[in-house]
């Protein structure tokens, strides 16, 4: 039952990741009233799943009453995974906190408009300390495979352990709040078990719910689960200097449900790329008129390849640590990190195939077709592996080389077209090779998921862009202060608004960006 609202609020927050969080704290800190609406719901630590195979909990399939917090979205050039819930998508991350390389602030539709790296570098200060941030102490099974394969390809220097958003104390021990001076919750020290991405059980992941969300609803921001924004109208001014009247429903209902409507003098967009574009699309035919013809536009994927290794060596746990526990450049442009999943999380075997490449799908197909011919059986182990994570590391490729895709508006879900460079490809050759050469050192065979082997179409778990930031409204949908070109009192404070290629997870970017923009924000009255 949705309790009862104020007549108007100050703010009103679509999402509650790593930009809606953000704003939450700033804004209430600061005297205003604020309101967050999040599509899913709270997650206790105790109310996550075990593994990855109790799909009720961990999918977010709500057509058939999947009501987990990983959602999954194909669309034409783009696989995206992403967080569902409130605390959005720092409940399934795997905690990772890098800062992009130099490039990085120097490209993009931003680039111009200031010396961004040292603009947002106390930003980053900031962030750090509010997330937790801290490199990992100790380095497991993964770690040192990738530290062999920095070895190998030359890169030794280069590879270091991972700054991460978690609580090293001692495990299974519960202490007083740790980070905000006793403010902040109770927490219990990692476990290394691994199971990062399929929502921390112990208490030691440092997602949002646990800092800036926690926080703010300590100081007066409300928070409403299960509802999803519909519609965003401005008053009587078409320009929202007088305000907006935000419609949203439950989220979770299968049949439809009655509708709400709330007035607030001002909106922060923090739904990540698909809720924030999709919204921004949908108002700008009927009620966002002056929304720039840049929405959904300059969407970038970070240029990633998941690769699954599979080891045939049993004396090994891959499972083992933090879901990233290391990291190292593997040339100018790229970096590569190996992903963990807890032990017993072992869903994704089910999709894996061969690592495929070909010019096209009946080349691959033929290849996997004689890849199963000449070795049956290391194909089959992979489907009948009991110990799937633990013999299993994910290798996650990223580069900040710039191509570009644009979203529109379908008739049921987004749709995707190719913008300025290539299209995003599931085969990159730099990644093909590290699979390899990680597959020697561990004795193992490297899988990719069905779906980019047959269709060619990559997956990534970092969607950027859709709502970039830009001079005029010609060449952004927000200004270098996040706001709305067009209206008063409308920003967005997401994902979207990243409008280069950071090359790494970008969570921490995130947070710093938005933790500039609320800086911007007067205290209220003032």
């Amino acid at each position: 039952m949705l309790k009862k609202l104020n007549e108007i609020y100050d703010y009103i927050i679509i999402g509650s990741g790593f930009g809606g969080s953000v704003s939450a704290l700033r804004l209430s800190q600061k005297g205003y009233k604020v309101l967050v609406i999040e599509k899913g719901r709270w997650w206790k630590p105790q109310d996550f799943p075990r593994t990855n195979w109790n799909l009720k909990k961990w999918l977010w399939l709500p057509s058939i009453r999947f009501l987990g917090f990983f959602k999954i979205t194909f669309l034409r050039h783009i696989g995206i995974l992403s967080g569902v819930g409130v605390g959005g998508g720092s409940l399934v991350y795997a905690n990772t906190l890098p800062r992009p390389r130099s490039a990085f602030f120097k490209s993009g539709s931003w680039a111009e408009i200031q010396d961004w790296q040292s603009t947002l570098e106390p930003y980053y200060i900031i962030a750090e300390k509010m997330l937790g941030a801290t490199i990992v102490p100790q380095l497991f099974d993964a770690d040192l495979a990738l530290k062999e394969l920095a070895k190998q390809t030359n890169c030794e220097k280069s590879f270091e352990p991972t700054n991460v958003g978690v609580f090293f104390g001692e495990p299974e021990e519960t202490v007083p709040d740790p980070y905000f001076e006793g403010k902040g919750p109770d927490r219990e020290g990692c476990r290394y078990c691994g199971a990062c991405m399929t929502g921390c059980r112990h208490n030691a992941k440092n997602s949002l719910d646990l800092n800036y969300l926690y926080l703010a609803t300590n100081i007066g921001a409300e928070i409403i689960e299960k509802n999803i924004v519909t519609k965003i109208i401005p008053n009587s001014n078409t320009d929202g200097s007088d305000g907006y009247t935000v419609t949203f429903k439950n989220s979770f209902s299968f049949l439809p449900t009655k509708k709400h409507h709330v007035k607030s003098r001002g909106i922060v967009f923090s739904g990540g790329v698909l809720g924030t574009v999709r919204l921004l699309l949908n108002m700008k035919e009927k009620h966002l008129l002056k929304l720039s013809n840049k929405t959904g536009e300059d969407i970038r994927t970070n240029n990633e390849s998941l690769i699954y290794v599979v080891s045939k060596d049993s004396s090994k746990d891959f499972s083992k640590g933090v879901a990233i526990g290391s990291i190292f450049p593997s040339d100018e442009n790229s970096h590569i990190e190996p992903v963990r999943y807890g032990a017993g999380s072992n869903f994704w075997k089910l999709m894996g195939v061969p690592l495929t490449f070909g010019s096209n799908i009946f080349v691959r197909i033929g290849k996997l077709l004689f890849d199963f011919v000449r070795h049956p059986i290391s194909w089959l182990r992979i489907y009948f592996t009991k110990k799937f994570s633990e013999r299993s590391i994910i290798l996650l490729f990223m580069q900040h080389l710039d191509s570009t895709v644009k979203f529109k508006k379908g008739l049921f879900n987004l749709t995707s077209h190719i913008s300025t460079g290539i299209a995003p490809s599931a085969f990159i050759p730099e990644a093909k090779e590290l699979a390899e050469n990680a597959s020697k050192i561990i004795n193992g065979k490297p899988f990719v998921l069905c779906t980019e082997a047959l269709t060619g179409i990559p997956t990534t778990a970092h969607i950027l862009g859709g709502a970039v930031i830009g001079k005029t409204a010609k060449t952004g949908v927000i200004d270098e202060n996040h706001k709305v070109f067009g209206y008063e009192n409308m920003y967005v404070c997401d994902g979207s608004a990243v409008s280069a290629n950071p090359g790494v997870n970008p969570s921490l970017t995130i947070t710093a960006m938005t933790e500039m923009a609320m800086s911007k924000f007067p205290h209220k009255g003032t």
